[in-house]
């Protein structure tokens, strides 16, 4: 009927003897397969013809030309048709009334070309329009898609079912909705062409998530088995949405590592791995990896992968951390300064984990323990004990180093202990020792004689020797000078300087002293061995007087003179002699080694002490003829208890 009403406005246009062949079809037609088409047709042919026995009409598939043979789908003159044909077409139009609407039933996806219609007016009036109508026989219905679907932009799919069947009318339904955001449905029916579609659009805010999801459109016709289905996969472009990269990660220098990126994005994204501002790899892929051998501590740092895919750009960092034992640290340089100055010194180091810093002098920890990179040891006012080797130690759990450098301190000289003069055999020896640096030089002045010694001459020995920043100088004094207080005397000043300083002193002559107290202690004990010796003698004396039954009988010495018998090295026999008690053989040896000289000799002591070179060596004493002494009665006396002691 819809056709009919759209042909009627046609047949009243042209009557003038002016009109040409013509026809009218619609140029595209479509109808789902075993269903039906109705082609619409209305042709027009010149005024001055007459039909001759009537008006008749074919209709072509494919071809226009009759002499080309081309199928027949409809014949009024007769029922021959294409066998593809048989039983499905029927001529809906009046051709009198200059109508050709064609149906065609049952149609398959071969019936699927192009249709063209034949006027036949009889005799030579015979006319094949060159207009033709093509039909698409769909086994699905139609989805408008979108070129490009993009990500959380709104999106309208539309899908479309012919209906162009006058006894159907097609139904739309959309399949596999339930996970859209919020979808909205619309219909609507076109007619253009004089051919009818109606079509059902949904509308949604596509996600990422939903990129990959199956979408349908089903097309059915109510009270029929025709069922129609058309399922579509969303292709959702989206900017990258994630990059997934190794976790941060440690690895001991010389190793390898592979670093990986995976970019989720669609379309796959331009993968670039990037060190700093260094582009080290690239690729279009869904993901991307990174190797690196042989690391070293330079490729430490911070490795970024950016996906980029013409929607977006994102980029995920990782640190890569590179282990290795500390390097050898750098320090000072060897360095000479000044006593009294201010130092800070300075080791740097490179390793992973951060090393600890110890600062060793001469191998003995000083300052304190760092963990850094960087350790400064501060040295406030130098002092000559400052002087050495310093090593500054890195440490960490992969190994060890070290660096040293030397320290010079210089300084003005200073005297040391050591530093006296000493009575010997000779005379008296003057040693003068002096530390500092540079090595100092010794000089020794006699102020009585007006005299600076820095060489031997024939009165005196002079020596220098240098051991490290050790100067020692030594003199000997052949003569022991003037006395003072019975005493020798020695006036020896040193001298000593370098390029900081010089000093001077009189060297004191340490030894007086002791002798000093040998003289007092030898009078002393002295007088405490003659006693000693006298009550031996009498002891023996008195044993012997019983022994021979005389018991008062005295010994008189008949020469009373005192030989002194030399005294032997072996102190000890001699003590076994002489010495009865603990005490005063205690006393005695302690005598003998004070007065002991060089040459094992004992010195003079006691009242012959001003006595030169003259030795007095108490020992064993020896009496000489001794005889009974007489008493006043003409009886020998037994209390002899004494004997005189004269020097010879």
């Amino acid at each position: 009927m819809w056709c009919l009403e759209l042909l009627l406005p046609l047949l009243l246009i042209v009557n003038d003897a002016s009109c040409q062949w013509n026809v009218w079809v619609p140029r595209d037609i479509s109808a789902m397969t075993n269903s039906c088409v109705v082609i619409p047709c209305t042709f027009m042919y010149p005024s001055g013809i007459r039909p001759y026995r009537g008006v008749h009409g074919i209709w072509y598939f494919g071809q226009p030309y009759p002499q080309l043979f081309p199928p027949v789908v409809f014949k009024t003159r007769t029922d021959v048709v294409h066998e593809s044909y048989k039983g499905r077409t029927k001529l809906l139009g009046d051709l009198h009334q200059r109508n050709c609407t064609l149906l065609i039933s049952n149609v398959g996806t071969e019936h699927s070309g192009r249709y063209y219609f034949r006027a036949d007016l009889g005799g030579a009036n015979m006319y094949t329009f060159p207009d033709f109508s093509e039909l698409k026989v769909l086994d699905q219905p139609n989805i408008d898609i979108p070129e490009e679907i993009v990500s959380d932009e709104d999106l309208e799919l539309t899908c479309y079912a012919p209906d162009n069947c006058p006894d159907m009318t097609p139904e739309i339904q959309w399949m596999y909705t339930d996970f859209l955001p919020d979808p909205v449905f619309s219909n609507d029916y076109v007619e253009d062409s004089n051919t009818a579609v109606l079509s059902s659009t949904l509308t949604f805010t596509p996600r990422p998530m939903h990129n990959g999801q199956l979408l349908g459109c089903r097309v059915y016709y109510p009270n029929t088995t025709l069922v129609y289905e058309r399922l579509v996969t969303l292709d959702i472009k989206y900017a990258p949405r994630a990059v997934w990269v190794n976790v941060s990660s440690e690895v001991m220098e010389g190793s390898s590592v592979t670093l990986h990126c995976e970019v989720e994005s669609n379309p796959p994204s331009k993968i670039t791995w990037m060190f700093g501002e260094q582009e080290l790899s690239q690729d279009t892929a869904a993901n991307l990896s990174l190797s690196l051998d042989d690391v070293s501590p330079a490729q430490e740092g911070i490795y970024t992968c950016v996906g980029d895919n013409g929607y977006g750009i994102m980029n995920t960092s990782l640190f890569l951390a590179v282990k290795y034992p500390p390097r050898e640290p750098l320090v000072n340089d060897s360095m000479t300064v000044l006593e009294g100055t201010t130092l800070a010194l300075h080791c740097s180091t490179q390793g992973s984990p951060a090393p600890t810093l110890t600062w060793l002098k001469d191998g003995e920890l000083v300052g304190t323990i760092t963990a850094d990179e960087l350790s400064v040891l501060e040295i406030s006012e130098i002092t000559p004990q400052g002087d050495g080797q310093y090593r500054c130690l890195a440490e960490n759990e992969h190994g060890r180093a070290s660096s040293s450098f030397n320290i010079t301190v210089e300084y003005a000289p200073v005297f040391l202990d050591e530093s006296k003069c000493t009575v010997v055999r000779e005379g008296v020896q003057c040693v003068c020792m002096a530390s500092g640096n540079p090595e100092p030089v010794v000089e020794f002045y006699l102020p009585d004689l007006n005299v600076t010694i820095n060489e031997t001459d024939g009165r005196f020995n002079f020596y220098t020797h240098t051991d490290g920043h050790t100067t020692t100088g030594m003199i000997k004094l052949r003569e022991k000078g003037e006395r003072v207080d019975n005493g020798p005397a020695v006036n020896v000043h040193c001298t000593i300087f370098n390029t900081y300083g010089r000093e001077s002193a009189q060297l004191e002559l340490q030894q007086e002293k002791k002798y000093m107290m040998a003289v007092i202690v030898g009078t002393i004990g002295g007088v405490a061995v003659i006693a000693f010796i006298i009550a031996a003698v009498r002891y023996v004396g008195h044993n012997n007087k019983k022994e021979n039954g005389n018991p008062r009988q005295d010994v008189v010495l008949e020469n009373p003179a005192l030989y002194y018998s030399a005294v032997k090295k072996d102190k000890h026999n001699l003590r076994k002699k002489v010495l009865k008690t603990e005490l005063l053989g205690s006393k005695f040896n302690s005598i003998l080694e004070e007065t002991t000289g060089e040459d094992g000799d004992y010195q003079a002591v006691g009242p012959v002490a001003g006595m030169e070179r003259r030795e007095l060596n108490y020992a064993a004493l020896e009496f000489i003829r001794g005889r009974p002494r007489e008493g006043p009665s003409g009886r020998e006396d037994d209390g002899a208890n004494y004997s005189e002691i004269k020097a010879k």
